[in-house]
């Protein structure tokens, strides 16, 4: 049963968060090498023996312009926008309509699969298609693969992320998958599980026009 995507604020704030770092290591790695990880966060210091520490700062609250907003539900697929570090930044997103792997039940509560379709003016790019996950990260080195009917579009992965590897073929990727009924995604996690996710792309192609409504 397909159980379309409807997440709270705050999940559509972290997702949006979880994808942003990981465009921007993909936009900052020329081609053919792949995106760079993000650094992970300096280890805050220790505080003095002589002084307690002082108390921690309430982090300063997210700007309204970076809070995603929801520009509209199709189907199965959700069109959201936001301004993170400024930067306008329009996408459709879907979660998979059902998921197996290879061996079988090797999949938990944990383990999260989103697909997106984005557009950002300032980069000049348009319907770049990412898939994030999480609760596991990519065998190293292995591409996965998405497959729209009798297409299929190789994907290269980083951590938790994977983009088309081709660039020159996401154009006729994305035109696949407004005509078509659903796309299948098989990629290797880090402990050798191969994972078969199936997406319905039941209401993508209005998605997309919103996307290309609103991110112009």
């Amino acid at each position: 049963m397909i159980v379309p995507l409807r997440r709270s604020a705050a999940l559509a704030a972290t997702l949006l968060f979880s994808w942003t770092m990981a465009a921007e290591a993909q936009t900052q790695t020329q081609a053919p090498a792949k995106p760079a990880a993000a650094p992970k966060p300096a280890a805050a210091p220790k505080p003095s023996a002589a002084k307690p520490a002082a108390p921690a700062a309430k982090p300063a609250a997210q700007p309204a312009s970076a809070q995603p907003s929801l520009l509209g539900q199709f189907g199965d697929w959700d069109a959201y926008t936001a301004t993170p570090g400024g930067k306008k930044i329009c996408f459709a997103i879907a979660k998979p309509a059902s998921s197996t792997t290879n061996p079988a039940n090797r999949r938990n509560d944990s383990m999260t699969v989103y697909m997106f379709v984005s557009s950002r003016p300032a980069e000049k790019v348009k319907d770049e298609v990412s898939l994030l996950v999480g609760g596991y990260t990519f065998k190293a080195a292995t591409d996965a693969t998405a497959q729209v009917g009798n297409a299929s579009f190789p994907m290269y992965t980083q951590k938790d992320g994977a983009w088309i590897k081709n660039a020159a073929e996401e154009v006729r990727l994305v035109e696949a998958m407004r005509k078509g009924a659903d796309m299948t995604v098989k990629a290797m996690t880090d402990k050798g599980t191969e994972t078969i996710d199936r997406f319905s792309l039941k209401g993508l192609d209005q998605a997309l026009s919103r996307v290309a409504q609103e991110c112009k």
